[in-house]
C-alpha cells in the first residue's frame, strides 16, 4: 500500500511522490531506465583517494580521507607475523598478545581504562606474514588526541609483564592441548608442514606444546625491538581527518617505535614435485579431507584470473562447481570449498572437505576429478560471465566502511601493492577470460602434484592419477 504524505490528500500527495522520484531520476543521467542499459551496467570500481608517503623514520603511511563519520581508523602492520618467529614457534603470536598487557608506566587496567574512557577501541592480532595493531577513535581531537597518546606509549614501550606472559602462555597450551581432541586444527597443521616442509610459513602460528615453554620476557622485548621497528611497519589511516593531522599522527606513532630496518624478504616457498599423501588417524565420524600445493603469492600477476577462476571451481559457495557437484549432485559432503592463499613469500591453493566416513572414497575422487577438468579446460562463458557479476557486485561491500578500507589499505601497503589496486582488480575481472583462466590455472596447478591430507579412521583412496 502507497503511504500518503502528511498534510496532504492521497492524489496529491501521490503525484508529489511521483515527481519528486521523476526529477531525481532526471538529475542520474547514467541511472539505466530500459532492459539494455541495465544488461549493460556494471558497479563502480571503488574509488579511494589513496595518499602515500614516508616518515622520517622510515615506516610507510597510507592515507584516506574520510569526513563522512567522525571516526579515525588507524593500523599499523609490522612483518612480524610467525614467519619470523625462527627457532621459536610462537613468539611472535606471545608479543603481539602482550602488547597492550603493560607498557611504561602504565598496568594492563590504565590501559583499557584510557582506551574505554575515550570510546576508543585497541587490539592487537597475528598472522603468518604480519603482526596488526588497530585503533579505532572518535576524530575531533578532545578524544583523538588522547587516544593516539595512549597508542604510542602502548606500541613503543610495552614492558611484557611476567605475569601477564605466564598467563597467557598457559592458555596458548591449553588451547593446543584441546586442539588434540578435535579434527579440524590437526589436519590443517598436518597440512601446513606437508606445503611448507621447512619453510618458515610451515610451523604453527600459535607455537607448540614444545616451543611454548622456553620462551621467556628478554626473546619478546627483543621480537618488539627487531621487527616492530619503524622502518618496518606500515601505518594506514583512514578517516575525519586531514593530511596535516595524518601526517602529525604518523609522525608521533611512527617516533614512538624502536628504529631499525625492514626484515630481509622470505625465501619464495617451493612447490611440491610430486603428488604427497598424509593421514593422521583419529576415530571420528566424518573424514577432513585437504588438497593443494604452493600456487601464488602476493604480487602474482595471475592473480585476477585465479580468483575469478576459483570462484566458479570452489570459492562461490553454493554457485560454485564443488559445491554443486559434490554436494547438491551426490550428497558426498557437508561442506566443500576451495581458495587461494596469496602471502609474501607464496601461497597455497586449498581444496577442503568434510565428509562421511563411508563417502569419503567417492567424495575425494570426484573432487580430483572436478579440479584436474578445471586446469584443463576452465569454466564455460556462462559461468564466467554470472562469476564477473557476482564478484563485481559484491566489491563494494568491501570498501563500504572505514573498518572494511583499513584493511585494505593495510594490505596494499604492506604487500607493495599500486595505489590504484582496487580499481585496476575491478577492471582486470571485467576484461579476464576464459582462455586467461585456463592459462592461469596452468601455469599454477599440477594436478598430478597435489598434496592430499586427510584425518580420520583411515586414509581415503582415489583411483585419479
Amino acid at each position: 500500500m502507497m503511504q500518503t504524505i502528511k498534510g496532504l490528500s492521497a492524489p496529491v500527495a501521490v503525484w508529489v511522490a511521483a515527481s519528486a522520484a521523476a526529477l531525481l531520476l532526471a538529475g542520474c543521467a547514467s541511472f539505466p531506465t530500459t532492459a539494455e542499459q541495465v544488461g549493460r551496467a556494471t558497479p563502480a570500481a571503488p574509488e579511494l583517494e589513496i595518499q602515500s608517503w614516508r616518515t622520517e623514520q622510515g615506516a610507510k603511511v597510507m592515507f584516506v580521507p574520510s569526513p563522512a563519520l567522525p571516526m579515525l581508523d588507524v593500523r599499523l602492520v609490522m612483518d612480524a607475523g610467525s614467519a619470523r618467529d625462527g627457532d621459536q614457534p610462537g613468539v611472535a603470536a606471545l608479543t603481539s598478545a602482550l602488547l597492550g598487557e603493560g607498557a611504561e608506566g602504565l598496568s594492563v587496567d590504565d590501559i583499557a581504562r584510557g582506551f574505554e574512557d575515550r570510546g576508543a577501541r585497541f587490539s592487537t592480532g597475528s598472522y603468518q606474514d604480519m603482526g596488526v595493531i588497530s585503533l579505532r577513535t572518535l576524530s575531533r581531537p578532545r578524544w583523538r588526541d588522547d587516544a593516539v597518546d595512549l597508542l604510542a606509549r602502548v606500541i613503543g614501550t610495552p614492558t611484557f609483564p611476567e605475569d601477564a606472559l605466564e598467563r597467557i602462555r598457559t592458555s596458548a597450551l591449553q588451547g593446543l592441548k584441546m586442539e588434540k581432541q578435535v579434527p579440524g586444527p590437526q589436519v590443517n597443521k598436518a597440512f601446513q608442514r606437508t606445503l611448507f616442509g621447512d619453510h618458515p610459513y610451515a610451523h604453527p602460528q600459535s607455537g607448540t606444546l614444545e616451543s611454548l615453554p622456553g620462551i621467556e620476557r628478554d626473546d619478546l622485548v627483543a621480537f618488539h625491538q627487531r621487527y616492530y621497528a619503524a622502518g618496518n611497519a606500515v601505518i594506514a589511516l583512514v578517516g575525519d581527518v586531514s593530511r596535516e593531522q595524518a601526517e602529525a599522527i604518523a609522525d608521533q606513532l611512527s617516533d614512538a617505535l624502536p628504529r631499525g630496518d625492514a626484515a630481509p624478504e622470505l625465501a619464495r616457498a617451493e612447490r611440491l614435485k610430486e603428488r604427497v599423501t598424509e593421514h593422521v588417524d583419529f576415530p571420528s565420524n566424518q573424514t577432513h579431507i585437504l588438497i593443494g600445493n604452493q600456487a601464488t603469492w602476493r604480487g602474482n600477476p595471475d592473480h585476477v584470473p585465479l580468483y575469478v577462476g576459483n570462484y566458479i571451481l570452489g570459492g562461490g559457495g553454493f554457485a560454485s562447481l564443488l559445491t554443486q557437484k559434490v554436494r547438491e549432485e551426490k550428497g558426498y559432503v557437508y561442506g566443500v570449498s576451495s581458495y587461494f592463499k596469496p602471502m609474501a613469500a607464496g601461497g597455497p591453493f586449498i581444496l577442503q572437505l568434510q565428509t562421511a566416513n563411508d563417502n569419503a572414497d567417492q567424495a575425494l575422487d570426484l573432487s580430483m576429478g572436478i579440479v584436474r577438468d578445471f586446469i584443463n579446460n576452465g569454466p564455460t562463458e556462462a559461468q564466467l560471465e554470472a562469476a564477473k557479476a557476482n564478484i563485481l557486485g559484491s566489491r563494494a561491500l568491501e570498501t563500504a566502511d572505514n573498518s572494511d578500507i583499513i584493511g585494505q589499505l593495510g594490505a596494499i601497503g604492506f604487500y607493495d601493492l599500486p595505489l590504484d589496486y582496487l580499481q585496476r582488480f575491478n577492471q582486470r575481472v571485467e576484461a579476464v577470460t576464459v582462455a586467461d583462466i585456463r592459462a592461469a590455472f596452468q601455469r599454477a596447478l599440477d594436478a598430478d602434484r597435489l598434496a592430499i591430507v586427510s584425518i580420520g579412521p583411515r586414509a581415503p583412496q582415489t583411483d585419479r592419477q
